[in-house]
């Protein structure tokens, strides 16, 4: 296996990217990793670009602009439109490769990332399989989770943030993840020290966002979309999911017309560990590897 430290450009700014070819002439398969909301490459993408290189396949990992290792000012802005472009950028970069087959491509995504995946297959023809897990398909699902007092919380800091931007000022940013009663849009019992199991050490964590792109986060609903996914999709769905409804990842794949799911006695978080990390990605590459064909 090799891994390649590239990047490619999205909009007018560049988007921090790694290769993995596997062994073995190509032109390979290619999955394209798509990780969770606030999360870079350096949070365990590196045990998927291994798993799936050693399957056969070559992997294309990035970070959004605005986080990482990409460009983009404000740091850490999350924006929907943005992500798409970057997606977009990246299927467009795979088809630069020799290397890399573009007719052979998958996309795979994790956590919020799962939604990214299900919209962007929903849009696109070119996109051979889609595999997501511990699958957040809407956006406000684990937001609401807190209750709606918790919501209301983030009215003062959103409006804050929203003229701040408008007036060119430095942005009011608050906490993706926290503990309990923090003001973080996730602080469900668990889910800080959940989320901090996936950053690696000696990683530094940057965990804020302006608190204005949680309204667009909210409204996002990926889920509805899934009736438009015409490539085959599998949903890794965790039976013990402590951010949605677990059954809403069960509709998503029973509303897909190649839909399926396999269900997992875990939580959110317990994903990414073994033992269940081992035995989730088993069944991914065996999805990937029915529907790309690595030779």
């Amino acid at each position: 296996m090799t891994t390649l430290r590239t990047n490619f450009p999205s909009g007018a700014e560049r988007c921090a990217a790694w290769l993995t070819l596997p062994a073995g002439e190509g032109p390979h398969p290619v999955v394209l990793l798509i990780h969770g909301g606030g999360a870079t490459h350096a949070m365990m993408l590196d045990q998927y670009e291994q798993r799936f290189s050693r399957a056969g396949f070559a992997v294309l990992a990035f970070d959004f602009r605005h986080l990482g290792e990409s460009d983009g000012e404000p740091r850490q802005l999350m924006s929907l439109r943005r992500y798409f472009q970057d997606i977009d950028a990246a299927l467009a970069f795979i088809a630069t490769r020799p290397e890399l087959d573009r007719r052979r491509v998958g996309l795979w995504g994790t956590s919020f990332g799962a939604s990214h995946v299900v919209a962007t297959a929903a849009r696109r023809r070119d996109i051979a399989a889609a595999v997501v897990q511990c699958p957040i398909l809407q956006g406000r699902a684990p937001a609401l989770s807190g209750g709606f007092f918790h919501l209301l919380r983030f009215t003062g800091p959103i409006l804050s943030d929203l003229a701040r931007a408008a007036l060119g000022l430095g942005r009011r940013y608050v906490q993706i993840v926290g503990r309990p009663g923090e003001l973080a849009f996730v602080n469900l019992p668990g889910a800080y020290e959940g989320w901090m199991s996936v950053v690696p050490a000696g990683v530094a964590f940057d965990g804020r966002i302006p608190a204005g792109a949680g309204i667009s986060m909210l409204l996002y609903d990926a889920a509805s979309r899934a009736r438009r996914v015409r490539c085959p999709l599998l949903v890794c769905v965790s039976e013990r999911e402590n951010l949605m409804d677990p059954a809403i990842a069960l509709r998503v794949a029973r509303h897909a017309p190649r839909g399926r799911a396999i269900r997992y006695p875990t939580d959110h978080f317990e994903v990414y560990h073994p033992p269940f990390v081992d035995r989730i990605v088993a069944d991914q590459i065996a999805f990937f590897t029915e529907h790309l064909d690595p030779e």
